[in-house]
């Protein structure tokens, strides 16, 4: 009960803060999250397509492997926020029902947009504003300025640091190894 009284902004910073033990930039936290199991999944990544991820973030968000190595990495700057939401955008770009758009809409921003919501993403008052009418009447681009922004966040910011993280020079090694 006490839980409950706690407001959620102190929870979520209790979970950060409990979480920060657990945290290091490293090739062994990246296989504990892929998506297969992960000596399956490193014998099926080439080196090759590794490093085409420093081709392009784009080219990286594409790759099942890329996208859970740069999921590992942003956890351990505690921003994996960002990549969530992105992706909670993509999803909802594919709703078809008018029904489930209103609600995931509604979830997406209690979620990720509104002022203090679990998982705030780093976005400017304009675009948060808008994005609050527009997911008044939701539409499959109600989302796309604030995707955008926190697209180009993760690009231009996370993405080359990931590029020199630990993680990512880690698999690199490991792929290559590999041919040996």
């Amino acid at each position: 009960m006490a839980a409950l009284l706690i407001p959620r902004r102190s929870r979520g910073m209790r979970t950060r803060l409990g979480c920060l033990s657990h945290k290091s930039d490293s090739y062994n936290d990246f296989t504990a999250i892929l998506p297969d199991k992960p000596n399956r999944a490193l014998k099926r990544l080439s080196t090759e397509e590794a490093t085409r991820w420093a081709e392009s973030f784009d080219v990286l968000l594409s790759h099942k492997y890329g996208l859970a190595a740069f999921r590992a990495f942003l956890k351990t700057e505690f921003s994996e926020e960002n990549l969530e939401f992105w992706l909670a955008c993509e999803d909802f770009k594919k709703t078809r029902s008018a029904t489930k758009l209103a609600s995931k809409a509604q979830r997406i921003f209690e979620e990720f947009i509104d002022v203090q919501a679990p998982r705030e993403v780093n976005i400017d008052f304009q675009t948060r504003e808008l994005t609050r009418r527009n997911v008044q009447e939701p539409s499959l681009s109600c989302f796309d300025q604030a995707q955008g922004k926190v697209h180009s966040l993760m690009e231009k910011d996370s993405y080359p640091r990931f590029l020199r993280s630990k993680i990512y020079t880690d698999l690199l090694s490991q792929t290559q190894r590999r041919l040996s």
